[in-house]
């Protein structure tokens, strides 16, 4: 299981960093050659690039599915109530959760935000109550089952942000 652990304070990029990433969300399997030529750079830039935006945790290259085109059954969004203070670490043991795909601390009604993805309604059901509920700390959940996504994208318009 590969857990992203994403950083607060903004990034250092540039406009070919930007380029680069605006280019890999449309087409993560592009070559470094291809994309060496669109940009007006070496290839060897491009890599070291990626390489190093990877090292950093600021990109990840990843294959997208609909889970609910591929055999799960059940995508839910998790609302999180947590005691006092206890939001950032259970925030942490959740994301160690193969189920999970989004962990994100929250402010509102609710301390955190999980969306999950679960075989069926039964794995659901065990991760709730079984191990989800179990964590030291939470105090309350509700569920907002996905019935239909309209929307599973990954591309923020990396490119169009100004320094």
């Amino acid at each position: 299981m590969n857990t992203q652990n994403y950083k607060t304070e903004p990034l250092a990029l540039d406009e070919i960093d930007r380029k680069i990433i605006a280019a890999l969300q449309k087409d993560g399997r592009k070559p470094f050659s291809v994309l060496a030529e669109e940009l007006g750079v070496p290839a060897s830039s491009v890599r070291y690039r990626l390489q190093r935006m990877q090292d950093t945790g600021q990109f990840q290259i990843v294959g997208i599915a609909n889970p609910l085109n591929i055999g799960f059954e059940r995508l839910a969004m998790l609302g999180i109530k947590c005691e006092a203070g206890k939001a950032p670490e259970i925030c942490e043991e959740i994301s160690k959760f193969a189920e999970t795909s989004y962990v994100v601390l929250a402010s509102g009604t609710f301390d955190a935000m999980v969306e999950v993805v679960c075989r069926d309604i039964e794995h659901f059901t065990d991760f709730l109550f079984n191990r989800l509920q179990k964590v030291p700390g939470v105090v309350g959940t509700e569920t907002f089952f996905v019935l239909k996504a309209y929307k599973l994208s990954y591309g923020w318009g990396v490119a169009d942000q100004h320094d």
